[in-house]
Order: structure tokens, then sequence, then C-alpha cells
């Protein structure tokens, strides 16, 4: 093949030394087309092909937080909650499967800041109520349910309701509360 081949020439050749990899279907012969006109020096642009890109779901938004002014409201307890979701002496899974169904039907209503009571857990320091996030994180105050809310809440299907979520105010559960903040209905 070291001589110089028109294209198609050099395509029948190639042809003829692949081997098929079914018997069942022969390769048809390929018929030379009719030669065509030399192109111009500057070939005219190829027609636009519009290509869709495969439709994946868009992921929902980080949890954003709040601004200052709803910070220090929060803080200071100065919030109106719309709706409260008991959670105490529910079992994790059913416990998921009510925050996420509470969660929804409030955001279907329109609810803008509701309360989710996990409790405190067991701990000889339980009652403590001190409010900060720094005493939130401490080891000592061990609870399930309060461990795994904020686990939940940052998965997609809680992102998409959630814009975010803080410890309770002392007068609203303290540390064994969390204000969840959602998103405007759309």
């Amino acid at each position: 093949m070291s001589r110089k081949l028109p294209d198609f020439e050099l395509w029948t050749e190639v042809a003829r030394s692949v081997k098929p990899l079914r018997k069942a279907r022969a390769a048809k012969a390929v018929t030379p087309a009719k030669p065509q006109p030399k192109r111009a020096a500057h070939p005219a642009p190829a027609p636009e092909v519009k290509v869709r890109a495969p439709v994946h779901p868009a992921s929902p938004p980080p949890l954003s937080g709040f601004d200052r002014r709803t910070t220090q409201k929060m803080t200071r307890g100065n919030v109106e909650i719309e709706r409260r979701l008991d959670l105490h002496g529910i079992g994790i899974e059913m416990a998921r499967v009510h925050l996420m169904g509470f969660l929804r039907e409030a955001h279907a209503e329109g609810a803008r800041t509701v309360l989710v009571i996990t409790g405190k857990g067991e701990s000889p320091f339980s009652r403590h109520t001190l409010h900060g996030a720094g005493h939130f994180h401490s080891p000592e105050r061990l609870g399930r349910l309060r461990r795994l809310v904020p686990d939940w809440l940052h998965e997609s299907e809680f992102r998409a309701l959630v814009s975010g979520f803080q410890p309770a105010h002392p007068r609203h559960g303290g540390g064994g509360a969390f204000y969840v903040r959602l998103r405007r209905a759309r």
C-alpha cells in the first residue's frame, strides 16, 4: 500500500481484507459512485447540527444557610414558627419518613420556617441548654435523631425542600430541636 490510492479504491481494498463477524449477513459489494467535481479552495461551512445534551435531573441547590438578620432572629428565638414536628420516641427509619412527609406537606402549604424536635438524647448533660454552634457539636451530647437529622437535611431529596437549618433557641427546645427554613414553593 505504498502507492497513493484514491479514497474509494483504498476503502475497497480495506473492505476486502476485513473478515465479517457473522456468517448470516453477507457484505454487499460497494459500487463506485459518480465522480464528484473538485471542491473550491475554501469549502462552504457545514450546516450547524444541533446536538441535544443528555437530560440529567438537576441536583438541588446546596443549603444556603441564612442571611445575617435571619440568623440573629433565630439565635434570639424571635422566629415565627409555622409548623412543628416532634420526633420523640420514633425509630430512625420512621423518623426519616415522617420528616420527609412533614417537610413536603409544609412546603406545599407555603410554610417557610418549621421546628423539628429531635430530643437531646441520653447523657448526664442532656438537661443543659446552652445555645451556640460550638456547644451543639460537643461529644457528650449524644442522641441518634439529633445527630442524624442534619445529615438527612444535607441529602439531595431534602435539599430540594430545605434552604437551611440551625439549632433552635432554648425556648424552642435548644439543642434538641432545629429551625428548618424551607425554600419558596414555585
